[in-house]
């Protein structure tokens, strides 16, 4: 305990990076093996699909979870970050350090998953195009121009989606509510982003996280992408991963509180052995 409060806004940094980077390294790692290396397999797409992208990107969550949650909390994601100082007293002067962790860290994770798939990314998309872009970032309708989905149905997408990630985060982990274990719950948010990635992943990839989408962005763009801010019509999109999960995740917060925290019973009005009991602070 002494060295978790000597480890103060330094540490909670360094596990918000950390387990940032490694919810990247999986999720845009996936996605680069199914996109480039999937399209130089014979017949092309044996190296997965749409389901194993939406089960890594899952576990990247929980295991980035796992591995920040001790020292941070492990947010991961500046629109979780927002919402918890805006609905449950997280310090709002942590909220700048805090996203600036996260996107430093998927911006660190989006550059390894680039160089390590330099050959197949090469030889799959010699131009780095828009066929590849999306192992990095997120576009309308996953780049698929058949699909007519721009940027205010893409924004409409990303509100929706962020907030049921919040709203089902903050169920999750209220301990006046019905928890898991503390040790499962990493496990349970994970299945929270594999369930929204299957149910809301097609009109704009379930960024839900602006972090996940700017850090790789950047990445990408200064490694030879140049058309990593526009989408597949040439309009500047990159502004929607990151505008729409802050918005869905404050309304995902609010429609909890006011639809379930508010009428919770506090600790000193459940009766004893009904409730997990709270921590001694």
């Amino acid at each position: 305990m002494e060295r978790l409060k000597k480890s103060g806004i330094v540490g909670e940094l360094s596990a918000e990076f950390l387990g940032t980077m490694i919810l990247i390294l999986i999720g845009c790692g996936v996605v680069a093996q199914v996109v480039a290396g999937g399209a130089l397999t014979d017949p092309p797409g044996g190296l997965g699909n749409h389901d194993s992208i939406a089960w890594a990107w899952g576990l990247g969550v929980t295991l980035g979870v796992y591995v920040a949650a001790r020292l941070s909390g492990a947010h991961l994601n500046p629109a979780v970050t927002l919402s918890l100082a805006a609905f449950k007293d997280f310090p709002w002067k942590k909220v700048a350090p805090y996203s600036l962790a996260q996107v430093a860290g998927a911006f660190v994770a989006a550059l390894l998953v680039r160089w390590n798939y330099t050959e197949a990314l090469a030889k799959a998309d010699p131009g780095h195009t828009i066929k590849t872009q999306f192992v990095f970032s997120t576009l309308p309708a996953n780049g698929n121009p058949a699909l007519p989905v721009h940027e205010w149905g893409a924004f409409r997408d990303q509100v929706i989606g962020t907030a049921i990630l919040v709203l089902l985060i903050f169920a999750v982990t209220d301990l006046l509510n019905t928890p898991p274990g503390v040790n499962l719950s990493p496990f349970i948010v994970g299945l929270i982003v594999v369930a929204i990635g299957m149910a809301f992943g097609t009109n704009a990839g379930y960024a839900i996280n602006p972090a996940r989408d700017f850090g790789p962005r950047l990445a990408s763009f200064l490694t030879g992408y140049g058309g990593a801010w526009r989408d597949q019509y040439g309009n500047f999109y990159f502004w929607v991963p990151i505008v729409g999960p802050f918005v869905g995740g404050l309304v995902g917060a609010f429609v909890y509180k006011a639809f379930i925290g508010r009428f919770l019973p506090s600790a000193e009005e459940e009766p004893e052995g009904t409730i997990p009991v709270l921590p001694e602070k």
